[in-house]
């Protein structure tokens, strides 16, 4: 099992920052890839970004250039810093962690935290 506890989610108004954190625990040897989801209103969840053990991202392409991943592996956390918000990235945002066991995959998701942004 793992867990994920999220921080960092708040008001803000475009064009601001925003800082978000998510701790792992538990089972985190086997974590392959960790990263952030998003859910607005009536939308599905999307992915936001995403890092793997390895550093290598891949990122929404309404979030590159303003959004970045990264990873303490040291603290187990992953961060998602959030730059040039626009209301549009008012979401709950999910912290998600990808776990392998042989020839399984898990996923395990955090809370969510919310996110909004206001013009």
């Amino acid at each position: 099992q793992v867990q994920l506890v999220e921080h960092g989610g708040g008001l803000v108004q475009a064009g601001g920052s925003l800082r978000l954190s998510c701790a792992a625990s538990g089972s985190i040897f086997s974590i392959n890839a960790m990263g952030w989801y998003r859910q607005a209103p009536g939308k599905q969840r999307e992915l936001v970004a995403a890092i793997t053990s390895g550093g290598s991202t891949v990122y929404a392409d309404s979030v590159k250039g303003r959004f970045t991943i990264s990873r303490d592996n040291a603290k187990n956390t992953v961060y998602l810093q959030m730059n040039s918000l626009k209301p549009e990235d008012t979401a709950v945002y999910y912290c998600n962690a990808e776990r392998v066991a042989g020839e399984i995959t898990y996923d395990y998701w955090g809370q969510g935290t919310q996110v909004i942004v206001f013009s």
